[in-house]
């Protein structure tokens, strides 16, 4: 390696190559977004605040569905025979639930739900959606967490979707000649500027939910197959939300650790 490169540090490279957070400062709303999660619901019990906040900001919002959550039932009545129906129920919910938050078009990949993995052809999948809809700024949950306090093991779908996604925003949507052949479908390299990840353990940024938590439960509600009634939903994520935002004095709050690529 040449001796330039051993001399190479964080303190030689520009301000501007870093990026700079301001943790006490809620950045604009982004002209648009892609979020991206492995199961319908996902994005609503973590950040459906925020897309609700931005979607009345103007924000267009883009939601990718990597897996239908045809594997979301315990019934003891059901089996593999009925992954179908549950798979178009669960999306119907999707819809409905993107419909209150203000999202304007959502995607289903349709990958196995339960079985998920980081894969090549999930990575070219997920590079084609940031191509085609050139968000500003992307949102997935922090694929490096597995394990929340002794309580709560993170699923491997959600760290195989961050994870792609992750790789999907950086390097594979803004390099010209990884997945040629999305160039021959005229896909052309875009560069996205902010990665937004949810559930990290090392948060830099909070937004401000208090005005829109209440669409965030009602969004919720949408996924009736999974929560019920949720007599206690709304108790709960009023709970979190305070938990979220308490380090910064926030009633109501989303955190993330938000990477600045540009």
């Amino acid at each position: 390696m040449p001796d330039d490169q051993d001399r190479l540090t964080d303190s030689s490279i520009p301000e501007r190559a870093v990026g700079k957070i301001d943790p006490g400062r809620e950045p604009p709303a982004p002209k648009s977004v892609m979020t991206i999660h492995a199961h319908p619901d996902d994005q609503e019990f973590t950040v459906a605040g925020t897309l609700a906040k931005w979607a009345r900001a103007g924000s267009e919002i883009t939601v990718v569905c990597v897996t239908s959550g045809d594997s979301g039932s315990n019934d003891p009545a059901k089996g593999a025979a009925d992954k179908p129906e549950l798979a178009k129920l669960r999306e119907q919910e999707q819809l409905n639930a993107c419909r209150v938050i203000g999202a304007k078009q959502t995607v289903f990949l349709r990958y196995p739900d339960g079985t998920l993995q980081h894969t090549l052809a999930l990575r070219r999948d997920l590079t084609r959606l940031i191509r085609k809809y050139k968000p500003e700024a992307v949102m997935c949950g922090d694929p490096t967490v597995r394990f929340y306090g002794n309580s709560y093991m993170n699923h491997p779908d959600h760290r195989a979707a961050a994870d792609a996604a992750c790789d999907a925003v950086f390097p594979s949507a803004g390099t010209r000649l990884i997945f040629p052949e999305l160039l021959e479908e005229g896909y052309e390299p875009h560069s996205v500027k902010r990665l937004y990840m949810h559930g990290s353990k090392t948060a830099d940024v909070w937004i401000d939910t208090s005005g829109t938590i209440a669409l965030k439960i009602r969004a919720l509600r949408e996924h009736r197959s999974q929560v019920g009634e949720g007599k206690d939903l709304e108790r709960m994520m009023r709970e979190w939300a305070a938990e979220e935002g308490k380090e910064r004095g926030l009633a109501c709050a989303e955190a993330f650790r938000v990477m600045v690529l540009d």
